[in-house]
């Protein structure tokens, strides 16, 4: 299982605290080179860095990219998405 070429994480950060959630980050950037990841979140920062997001709405995928071009679309709605967890986080460090 360690040697799979293929790792899927099903809400890997959705409960956890903030460090721990850092340090799923790091091992995701770091120690997976060469195989192929699927992250399923809810929470956007988990797929900061990824090569791809996909945006699915009722079982179809409605955008594609990168993280840095759904953010730049105005009317999309995974930028959206991420103003509302953004603006919420704001709100707790306040």
């Amino acid at each position: 299982i360690r040697q799979a070429e293929i790792i899927i994480f099903d809400e890997a950060t959705s409960s956890l605290d903030s460090l721990s959630e850092k340090k799923i980050h790091y091992a995701m950037e770091h120690s997976f080179a060469g195989r192929t990841v699927f992250l399923i979140a809810h929470r956007l920062s988990t797929v900061r860095h990824v090569d791809r997001v996909i945006v699915l709405e009722r079982g179809r995928i409605i955008e594609e990219g990168s993280f840095a071009d759904l953010i730049a679309r105005p009317n999309g709605q995974f930028a959206r998405l991420w103003d509302i967890q953004t603006k919420a986080l704001e709100l707790e460090a306040s």
